[in-house]
C-alpha cells in the first residue's frame, strides 16, 4: 500500500520512511505543505502521515483542504504539538489518529495499520477470506494454514486486494499502490505480477474482471 509521509525534519522523515518500507509499504516522502497538499489531492494513497508544523502550508490547513475536497484516505497526524486543544482541532479537521513526538516507531506503524483497517471496516490484523489468511502485522499470507512465500511486491499486491475485498481494483490503481510516484510504471507490470502470485497459490484467490481489473471476492468469512 502506498503511503504519503509529510514531515519537514529530514532525519525523522528518512527514519520513518525506512521503517514503513520495512513494514511492507510504498512511501512517497514530502517536506513542504503546498507540495504535500498537491500530491494528496492528485495521487492515490492508502493513508497519509502528516506533520502539522510544515513550511509552505501548515499541516492543519493541508488536512482541512484534503477533507474539504473529498479526499477520504485515513490520516495519522504526527507532530510535536502536544496540547489537548490542538489534538482536538486535528481530529475535528478530519484526522483519524494523533501521535505526538517523540514516539516509538513500533507504535507509529501499529497506529497506521489500525487506521487503515478501520477505513476498510476491519477489526483486527488478520484478514480471512475463504482458505486464505493475511496477517498484516507479520506481513504473511497463509493458505489452509500453510505460509506462502511471497516477495515484498507480491505481498503488497495481495494485501491491497484483500484489504479491498469485494471491490474490483483497476490495474492503474494497483500500479499506483505498488510503486512510488518517483518510479516509471510499466504498462503490463501488474498483469505480470498477478500471474506470478497466481502460480504460487494453491487456490484461485484473485479473479480477473476483464476490462475492469482484479478482485478478491468477499466470501463472508472476512474479519
Amino acid at each position: 500500500m502506498r503511503i504519503l509521509l509529510v514531515e519537514d525534519d529530514d532525519r525523522i522523515r528518512n527514519d520513518v520512511a525506512r521503517a514503513l518500507e520495512a513494514a511492507g509499504y510504498v512511501v512517497d516522502g514530502e517536506a513542504d505543505g503546498e507540495e504535500a497538499w498537491f500530491l494528496g489531492d492528485t495521487e492515490t494513497y492508502g493513508a497519509a502521515i502528516l506533520d502539522l508544523g510544515l513550511p509552505g502550508m501548515d499541516g492543519l490547513a493541508v488536512l482541512k483542504r484534503w477533507r474539504d475536497t473529498g479526499r477520504s484516505f485515513p490520516i495519522l497526524v504526527l507532530t510535536a504539538r502536544g496540547t489537548w486543544s490542538e489534538r482536538v482541532e486535528g481530529i475535528d479537521a478530519g484526522a483519524d489518529d494523533y501521535l505526538p513526538k517523540p514516539f516509538r516507531m513500533e507504535e507509529l506503524i501499529a497506529r497506521l495499520r489500525a487506521i487503515i483497517r478501520r477505513s476498510g471496516g476491519m477489526a483486527n490484523s488478520i484478514i480471512s477470506i475463504g482458505e486464505a489468511d493475511l496477517d498484516t502485522r507479520q506481513m504473511r499470507l497463509s493458505i489452509r494454514g500453510v505460509p506462502v512465500n511471497l516477495s515484498p511486491q507480491e505481498y503488497r499486491l495481495v494485501a491491497y486486494l484483500m484489504l479491498n475485498k469485494g471491490r474490483v481494483v483497476a490495474q492503474q490503481e494497483l500500479a499506483e499502490h505498488l510503486q512510488s510516484a518517483h518510479f516509471e510504471r510499466e504498462s503490463n507490470a501488474v498483469e505480470v505480477l498477478v500471474g506470478r502470485v497466481r502460480r504460487k497459490l494453491p487456490v484461485a484467490l484473485i479473479e480477473t474482471r476483464r476490462g475492469f481489473g482484479y478482485i478478491v471476492e468477499d466470501s463472508g468469512a472476512a474479519s
